[in-house]
């Protein structure tokens, strides 16, 4: 049975459906962050299916032939052994130290690393807001939001979820980190910006990272557009990239909203009253953060 090596020291809220844990460790003269990745006990399609949005390997294989996420834009970070068994894999990646970089030049090089031409390698996730949403509608879809304010609103959206699927396919397709998150863009390499956790790395809509980092950044999301397409640079179509950043903005934020109220409504109590528990709050105000996006959609 696999255990770590009691003098690791373990990191705080290392989550995900595989990710059985992170810590750092000295070794060798240098500092690495090691990260368990369990092999799935059940042969869920989830996390068993190369291109879907879950693929248990997908960081191992990302860290054995890191060619295909090596720039332009993002590049990964030194990666060191990859340690595979009966349980899992263990990957062993160098500390990374450095200024994180601003939102910005975030934005800019999400929109080098989409734009430039790359090959497909069989493992990188493909209809990843499809996949999470097929997640969500197995939950039942978004029946805590119907109990709220929102009702109209995330209705409409829920039923006319194919339509902007199919509208954002209809865009030109690039690379996607998949998880475009402040903390995963550790630090600049130079005009490139070192990102992590490559669990959801794949290919799909052209903007669909930028609506994703939008969610967290604390840029206008009319800013970061900006940013992204000057990174995809000469010829990008603006208003395809728009569609796909501000659906995967508007449905990854009342998913996410979703979750948040399901969890606070097993409780006793009204769920109004539970809209400013710590667990739901953070997500309520990034919904009402992204209200412009959510009006352009519902006004199509």
């Amino acid at each position: 049975m696999w255990e770590p090596d009691p003098s690791w020291r373990q990191l705080p809220g290392a989550g995900g459906p595989s990710t059985e844990g992170v810590w750092v460790a000295d070794a060798d003269g240098q500092r690495w962050v090691v990260k368990r990745l369990a092999a799935p006990r059940e042969r869920l399609n989830s996390l068993t299916q190369p291109g879907g949005a879950g693929y248990w390997r997908r960081e191992a294989e990302v860290a054995r032939d890191a060619s295909s996420v090596d720039g332009p834009g993002l590049v990964p970070p030194v990666y060191g052994a990859v340690e595979e068994d009966d349980e899992g894999v263990t990957l062993w990646t160098r500390e990374e130290a450095g200024e994180p970089p601003t939102g910005l030049f975030v934005a800019h090089a999400l929109g080098r690393f989409a734009g430039a031409p790359h090959a497909t390698p069989g493992w990188a996730s493909r209809g990843l807001l499809a996949d999470r949403l097929a997640m969500t509608q197995a939950r039942g879809g978004w029946r805590t939001l119907a109990r709220t304010t929102l009702a109209d609103v995330s209705d409409l959206l829920w039923r006319k979820r194919g339509h902007w699927l199919d509208r954002c396919a209809q865009g030109p397709e690039g690379r996607l980190h998949g998880d475009a998150v402040p903390s995963n863009f550790l630090s600049r390499r130079g005009e490139d910006v070192v990102a992590v956790d490559w669990q959801c790395f794949g290919v799909g809509p052209v903007g669909s990272d930028l609506g994703y980092f939008a969610l967290s950044s604390r840029e206008e999301f009319d800013v970061l557009l900006d940013a992204f397409l000057d990174g995809v640079g000469p010829g990008a179509d603006r208003e395809a990239i728009a569609v796909a950043a501000r659906v995967t903005a508007v449905y990854t934020v009342l998913s996410r909203a979703e979750w948040a109220l399901a969890q606070a409504a097993r409780g006793e109590g009204a769920l109004a009253g539970k809209f400013r528990h710590p667990a739901v709050a953070p997500h309520l105000r990034a919904l009402q953060r992204q209200f412009p996006q959510i009006e352009r959609l519902v006004d199509v």
